[in-house]
């Protein structure tokens, strides 16, 4: 059961590394900030998640484990929302390029 348990958590943790390194990749590779945005968040946090999940496994019966998962929870709360702050800036300051977007859905009807 050990051994299992020892496999498991080897490859989620393997695997959250494979998909943080790919996020990784993405922010340098990415032109714009909406686009590296993306990139930032969604793999990087489903990687981290794994990673932690696999390190439970692996330290069952430590007291740290309880770190790992509050590390997990706080990533789960606060990547939403510097996801939407980050957004919002990209979106006020690069509104203004020709082409980036047709339709200002946040701009007041008053200014349409």
């Amino acid at each position: 059961m050990t051994t299992a348990l020892n496999v498991i958590g080897a490859t989620l943790m393997l695997c959250g590394s494979l998909l943080a390194l790919t996020a990784a990749i993405a922010i340098v590779r990415f032109p714009d900030t909406l686009r590296r945005m993306h990139a930032a968040t969604k793999p990087q946090v489903v990687g981290l998640i794994m990673v932690l999940a696999g390190a439970v496994l692996e330290l069952r019966g430590n007291v740290d484990i309880w770190m790992l998962i509050l590390v997990g929870i706080f990533t789960l709360f606060t990547a939403p929302v510097i996801a939407h702050s980050v957004g919002r800036v990209a979106y006020r300051e690069q509104r203004d390029q020709d082409g980036l977007l047709m339709i200002n859905e946040l701009e007041p009807p008053e200014r349409r």
